[in-house]
């Protein structure tokens, strides 16, 4: 699966794809800055629902808009990740940085 980046009133999703790696998080990077930027966007979501492996590069990319975002005074979020996702969350502190809702609560909404 691809990715795929859905924008609507103030709010873009990232639907991330099944392997977050090199080969995708630049251009994901970009699309997002782009879209953050032009459209003054305060809700950043990123959708795990697909991703079953993440890398440092997929890291960096939550980083780094993560800090974006923080300057705007916006928010990000993290949603629907497996447990070897949530384990590279936790691990790499991102849980720290962003707002995660389990899939558990997700589903309970």
């Amino acid at each position: 699966m691809e990715y795929n980046l859905e924008r609507n009133e103030g709010k873009l999703t990232v639907t991330m794809p099944k392997e977050v790696d090199h080969h995708c998080a630049n251009q994901i990077r970009m699309e997002a800055d782009l879209l953050i930027d032009t459209y003054h966007v305060r809700k950043l979501i990123f959708d795990f629902s697909h991703t079953e492996f993440m890398d440092s590069s997929g890291i960096g990319v939550i980083i780094g808009r993560s800090r974006n975002m923080g300057f705007t005074g916006g928010q990000v979020i993290a949603e629907n990740m497996n447990q070897r996702v949530e384990q590279i969350f936790r691990v790499a502190g991102l849980n720290k940085l962003i707002t995660v809702i389990p899939s558990k609560e997700k589903e309970e909404v």
